[in-house]
């Protein structure tokens, strides 16, 4: 006898759904299993091939554990804000609301017609209020906390405003130094600003993928959809919500060492954080008061250091571009914003500019110039560095192509390379108060770092790979941030 697929599962599925044979119960003292899917994006285009696919898996593990006596939690919902929706609707002046309802619909006539065992009394919808008020209410109670990394966890940001009353932020391992007396005597705005500096949840003006036709910022996943479909896609700094992560990168590392992960993942976790020891350097601009901060993880080389990068996005590019080359700089930083940061960092015909001014080395005392270039990154370390085209392969390479000044300060041996990138002795680095000649590189570190703290030109410093999570979007159809602007700011 063939078997019947249409009427069977028919008569199946809608037993299934009039007897509600999937709804999860309470039951005290009974083993509980919850296991929940990604929720799927309701696209017009309804289910492909991939959803059923992982669907089928958690059902067969749900189906099992439900004859094993479990009572299992296997809901499903949909995450329904999105770019699609509402550009779609700016194409067919169709709310968002309905034609996201419609796909919802479907979604469910067809995940229901493959007969997983959803409880579909607990159907979520990311786009209802009564959904997203509690996506507000966790963003609250991250934009009011701290991470305290002397106990290792957030506190509620009154706390800190507590302790500047009460000692100032003597304590504190961050932030701009002052007294118990100076934070009275700021300004509920001045207040405000301070702490924003160490919210978990913060504005910050940084350099995103900003796409003039669609009206958003897209993320970096996002960039090869759109640009495929038409779109011009640039870097452009705007002010967006940030997600302070970095604070935790260290408890990261730490408490990654507890976890039951394979080896090779570990290290994946530990190359994703990055952390680097090294030092932060700040180097004056001739005939300027401002200064220029970079961190390197080899102050040893400052010696070497014969001109400066900075990230076209810097913000110290326009007020240090001469007049005669703010022409050519603007230009260079137009064709950097339509770059990835991905074709940026592997480039091999490396590209830049002068701005015509110059900054002085502290270790030497010499000018050397500033350039933009775009292997530099806005988002790593503070998105200019000093280049020391003797033992950096990509500031040889710039100084070849630039005809800038090579100066070996690092002796690795009669076997090295020409362009020598590893440790070695000291040599070519001294001045009137200190000297790396002769020294290995880790001590030639300790003692140029102590150099510069004592001439307040520089600082031990750790930096991570790990950078701080962009979250918002300007967008219409997507969760409210429930947070309120006023004139002052």
């Amino acid at each position: 006898m063939k078997y019947q697929f249409l009427d069977i599962e028919k008569k199946w599925q809608a037993y299934w759904e009039k007897h509600q044979t999937f709804k999860t119960v309470e039951e005290m003292g009974k083993a509980k299993v919850y296991v929940l899917d990604m929720f799927p994006y309701p696209s017009g285009s309804g289910l492909h091939v991939g959803h059923p696919e992982g669907y089928t898996a958690t059902d067969i593990f749900c189906r099992h554990k439900r004859m094993k006596g479990f009572n299992v939690l296997h809901p499903m919902g949909w995450d329904a804000f999105g770019l699609p929706a509402e550009r779609y609707a700016m194409q067919t002046n169709i709310h968002p609301h309905v034609t996201t309802e419609e796909n919802i619909d479907t979604f469910r006539r067809q995940i229901k017609m493959l007969g997983l065992s959803y409880d579909w009394s607990r159907e979520v919808n990311t786009t209802a209020p009564e959904y997203y008020k509690w996506t507000q209410w966790i963003f609250l109670k991250i934009y009011s906390s701290w991470y305290d990394p002397r106990i290792r966890k957030a506190r509620p940001i009154e706390t800190l405003s507590d302790e500047l009353t009460e000692k100032g932020s003597v304590e504190l391992p961050s932030g701009e130094r002052l007294s118990s007396t100076d934070w009275k005597q700021m300004t509920r705005k001045e207040q405000h600003d301070y702490l924003a500096q160490f919210r978990l949840a913060y504005v910050a003006k940084i350099p995103v993928n900003w796409c003039e036709a669609l009206g958003t910022v897209l993320a970096n996943e996002e960039v090869a959809e759109w640009t495929e479909k038409g779109y011009t896609v640039e870097r452009r700094p705007m002010r967006q919500w940030m997600m302070r992560i970095t604070a935790y990168a260290e408890r990261l590392l730490e408490d990654a060492k507890n976890l039951n992960w394979p080896d090779s993942t570990l290290e994946q976790q530990r190359n994703w954080i990055g952390r680097s020891e090294g030092a932060e350097i700040d180097f004056p601009l001739s005939g300027r008061d401002e200064k220029i901060r970079v961190f390197t993880t080899r102050a040893d080389t400052i010696f070497g250091a014969t001109y400066m990068v900075l990230s076209p996005e810097h913000p110290l590019v326009g007020p240090l571009t001469s007049v005669e080359k703010r022409t050519s700089v603007e230009e260079y930083q137009k064709q950097a914003s339509l770059k990835s940061e991905l074709e940026r960092g592997i480039e091999k015909d490396k590209s830049g500019v002068f701005l015509g001014t110059h900054a002085v080395n502290p270790a030497t005392g010499k000018d050397i110039p500033i350039w933009i270039a775009d292997y530099v990154l806005m988002g790593y370390g503070t998105g200019a560095i000093m280049a020391v085209p003797g033992h950096d392969e990509r500031d040889a390479e710039f100084a070849r192509k630039f005809d800038l000044p090579i100066v070996k300060v690092v002796d690795g041996g009669p076997d090295a390379p020409e362009i020598f990138v590893d440790d070695g002795i000291g040599m070519n680095s001294a001045n009137d108060e200190v000297t790396l000649n002769g020294v290995k590189t880790a001590d030639a570190k300790k003692v140029i770092v102590d150099w510069m703290e004592r001439k307040g030109v520089g600082r031990s410093a750790v930096q991570y790979k790990l950078r701080d999570w962009l979250f918002s979007r300007q967008r219409y159809w997507g969760e409210p941030i429930p947070i309120l602007h006023l004139e002052d700011g």
